[in-house]
């Protein structure tokens, strides 16, 4: 039995998928859960979004999305609907990528998920290197027990990393006792990309909180 699961971040950039088209095109972010392939080649989405019309439109319109259908909660809607066109994301998966959570902004997708052992690994590293516009973000060791904090209110593995290396680092203190910089630093990553993850934690805390 293989006990090593490692957990995984993969961005994609440059996919004609609907959802990175219609993000690109209104600015719009959107988060999906693992799309689900059929048997025909069409996919099956279900995704969520900030109210906006153009957004909604967008999809609408666009011919590769069918029976398209939007509910609203609060200030967030969610979608459903049958694209028939796959994404990169399917080969990844293909692969042996255990896809949790697909987040699109601005045209381009970070992919989390988990791989069993290092042999998948591998081979979703090089199924990776082998399509345009898809990067290898990170690899670490997954927590042999769920986190506690993601599982209650839907952050994503490297999501609740980040915000629990920054309230334990004291950054959200007053006065703040460490710069992003610093916490960036401490894990492995840049600047720029543990901010991103800060306020995508912060972004979904705060759905949770207010839309229920």
């Amino acid at each position: 039995m293989i006990e090593e699961c490692l957990a995984v971040e993969v961005r994609v950039s440059g996919d004609d998928c609907p959802l990175a088209e219609a993000t690109a095109a209104t600015r719009t972010p959107a988060r999906a859960e693992p799309p689900q392939l059929r048997a025909d080649g069409n996919v099956l989405l279900r995704f969520g979004a900030p109210r906006d019309d153009e957004f909604a439109a967008h999809l609408d319109a666009d011919d590769q999305i069918r029976y398209l259908h939007r509910s609203r909660a609060g200030v967030r809607d969610t979608y459903r609907c049958l694209s028939k066109r796959p994404c990169v994301v399917h080969e990844l998966v293909s692969a042996g990528l255990l896809v949790e959570d697909v987040a699109y902004r601005d045209g381009d997708a970070t992919v989390t998920g988990a791989v069993v052992g290092h042999e998948v690994l591998r081979g979703v590293m090089e199924t990776a290197g082998e399509t345009v516009g898809v990067q290898l973000s990170r690899t670490y060791p997954l927590r042999e027990e769920p986190d506690p904090v993601a599982g209650r209110f839907g952050l994503t593995p490297p999501q609740t990393e980040a915000l629990r290396a920054a309230v334990e680092a004291g950054y959200f203190a007053v006065p703040r006792e460490t710069s992003s910089a610093d916490v960036a630093a401490g894990l492995g990553l840049s600047k720029s990309a543990f901010l991103e993850r800060l306020r995508r934690a912060e972004a979904t805390l705060y759905r949770e909180l207010f839309d229920g």
